[in-house]
């Protein structure tokens, strides 16, 4: 734990279970002031414990921007400031090339792009403001290569790609760097319709938080865009 890590506030959507949990986790150890966004603002309560000067619970839900104008306010309002925003929330629901499933898809694009492209927005005022801003946009190995039918989700994470890049290209001269974290199959809930691997030899949650913490700690001049984590062997991208 370090000083600087105490004055630090991170806004993580999707805390409530998972990969989201597993950073929340990650991050409280080392001191940071965590904001953090679920559906169940309960649920939060119930594994993290209740609200105090390093925790903030607020709902989130990615179809309602709503919800995302008001955790960003309350959050600056306890906070004070920003210093970092982990786009996790997401959807693994199945859309195959030939469904025609419109209102699924619509379900992934509100949960997938638009979600974090709303957050990144309401953030991004006082990111910059710190001179040293962060944003993690926890993507997938499917927005680099496609190894299944789901066409609705491989275009989604390819989507997340777009909008890490865009992000870091406009924001770099005010001192916000912005990572994408891609890792295959995670032992969660989202990956246990596999047979592909066990989940012993899935990337545990524990694991990624701890890379998500690296992204937020490296400094302006060590930037890096892109982490590919994989749990099998692959050529090289």
């Amino acid at each position: 734990m370090t000083s600087e890590n105490l004055s630090r506030v991170v806004l993580i959507s999707g805390a409530g279970r998972g990969i989201g949990l597993a950073i929340a986790n990650e991050l409280a150890e080392h001191g940071y002031r965590l904001s953090l966004g679920a559906r169940d603002v309960g649920t939060l309560e119930a594994k993290l414990g209740p609200e105090s000067e390093r925790f903030h619970y607020a709902r989130f839900d990615a179809y309602d921007p709503a919800t995302s104008e008001a955790w960003v306010a309350a959050a600056v309002a306890k906070f004070g400031r920003i210093d970092a925003l982990v786009n996790n929330a997401g959807l693994g629901e199945r859309v195959s090339l030939m469904d025609d499933n419109d209102e699924a898809l619509d379900r992934l694009w509100a949960v997938n792009v638009k979600a974090p492209l709303r957050m990144t927005r309401l953030c991004m005022p006082h990111l910059e403001a710190t001179g040293a801003g962060r944003i993690i946009n926890v993507a997938s190995m499917s927005g680099k290569r496609v190894r299944n039918a789901f066409v609705g989700y491989n275009m989604t994470k390819f989507a997340v790609m777009g909008l890490t890049h865009t992000t870091r290209h406009v924001a770099w001269e005010k001192g916000v760097r912005a990572t994408a974290i891609c890792p295959s199959f995670v032992r969660t809930e989202m990956s246990s319709y596999t047979n592909k691997v066990t989940p012993d030899q899935m990337i545990q949650p524990e694991t990624l938080a701890s890379l998500v913490r690296t992204a937020i700690e490296l400094p302006n001049n060590a930037a890096m865009a892109e982490m590919l984590v994989n749990c099998r062997l692959e050529d090289m991208l």
